[in-house]
């Protein structure tokens, strides 16, 4: 295998024995992950026929973009959906400082935070957003797993998103408080519910289905 196989396996089984931990309260695991949002708004007013169809002109109009935040707790069942207008190193500096002071992980220790391999996804992000004091703050609150670089798919929050895409977002908004005030609804039924993870796929899976990536040893 290549040097970026070998990268590729050690970054997978790191998040994969991060996933094979017990839940514990004061260590959570949260996974998080963004996507955008585009803002569409109707162009004519939908109609409601006789029958109770609602019909929806093809025709629309482009209110710009927003960025959906997901940050998912799977053992702990919970998870927390914020809308901001970009996702720069900045944005999430500050998403994760939110993480941090949410009062549902005041009493943590440290929180494990799997995030995907971006260039912003950086305990230096912090540094750009804060004073040294308080992003070493933060910074100490944290660990940061990256999933590997074309392994999103290991991002539990990826999953989440997906969910949410389909049962809320999957229709024209047109602007961002709409969206947040959507999410919030659904993140909050879903805690509710305490609907967590069955996380199945194990470091034993992935030398079995992944076995092409993995070096081949001759004594």
């Amino acid at each position: 295998p290549s040097q970026q196989d070998a990268a590729f396996v050690a970054s997978m089984e790191q998040v994969l024995q991060v996933y094979a931990r017990p839940h514990d309260p004061k260590r959570p695991v949260v996974c998080m992950d963004e996507q955008p949002k585009q803002l569409i708004r109707e162009a004519r007013e939908p109609i409601t026929t006789s029958t109770g169809e609602r019909r929806i002109d093809h025709e629309y109009l482009r209110e710009g973009v927003c960025h959906v935040w997901m940050f998912t707790d799977p053992l702990g069942g919970w998870r927390d959906v914020r809308v901001s207008d970009r996702r720069t190193a900045i944005d999430w500096a500050q998403q994760v400082k939110v993480l941090v002071d949410d009062p549902r992980c005041a009493d943590t220790q440290r929180i494990t935070l799997v995030c995907d391999n971006l260039n912003t996804h950086k305990l230096a992000s912090l540094y750009l957003a804060f004073d040294p004091e308080e992003a070493l703050r933060i910074a100490n609150r944290i660990e940061l797993i990256h999933t590997p670089k074309h392994g999103s798919w290991l991002n539990i929050a990826e999953c989440e998103l997906s969910v949410l895409t389909r049962q809320c977002l999957r229709r024209r908004l047109s602007d961002k408080q709409t969206i947040a005030d959507e999410c919030y609804a659904w993140a909050n039924g879903r805690n509710r519910r305490q609907i967590g993870v069955d996380w199945q796929f194990t470091t034993d899976n992935a030398r079995v289905k992944l076995k092409r990536l993995y070096p081949k040893i001759v004594e």
